[in-house]
């Protein structure tokens, strides 16, 4: 190798500085990661909150009720994945934001109260097992902050 060659291997070539690199990027990545783990933790609770719940709900009463409970729970779920997607293009556009989530539970507390088989109560407690999940994150962060 001559010593043109050996320059030129040893030049360690720069990057060009892309938009993609700079802080405020990164702090977006960073934020949109927190959030995305934030709704796995938000689902994750919900499910466990759920299959206690509707494991309580069918030994001390039946499983009908049980079933009337995850019926509820299950579209709570939608709206919990409604609400996510929604805030996450919040900054992007913001029409009708809420219309479509809301002619959901709209929908459940008609079917449920029209179908003979539902009864809206364990329904619409159902659909509010998001909202425990909420509260139980809610607590633990509050209680045990995170370190930085």
């Amino acid at each position: 190798m001559t010593q043109s060659n050996q320059t030129l291997e040893t030049t360690a070539i720069e990057p060009e500085n892309n938009a993609d690199d700079s802080p405020s990027a990164t702090n977006d990545r960073n934020s949109m990661e927190e959030y995305y783990q934030l709704i796995e933790t938000l689902l994750i609770t919900t499910f466990a909150v759920t299959a206690i719940i509707v494991v309580c709900v069918w030994i001390f009463y039946s499983l009908n009720t049980a079933l009337n409970y995850l019926l509820g729970s299950c579209v709570g779920v939608v709206y919990l994945r409604m609400l996510g997607k929604d805030v996450e293009r919040l900054g992007k556009s913001s029409n009708g934001l809420g219309s479509r989530r809301f002619a959901l539970f709209a929908a459940l507390i008609i079917v449920a109260s029209q179908w003979q088989q539902l009864h809206i109560v364990p329904v619409f407690l159902g659909f509010l097992t998001y909202k425990v999940a909420i509260i139980a994150y809610t607590l633990q962060t509050s209680a045990m902050p995170a370190k930085k």
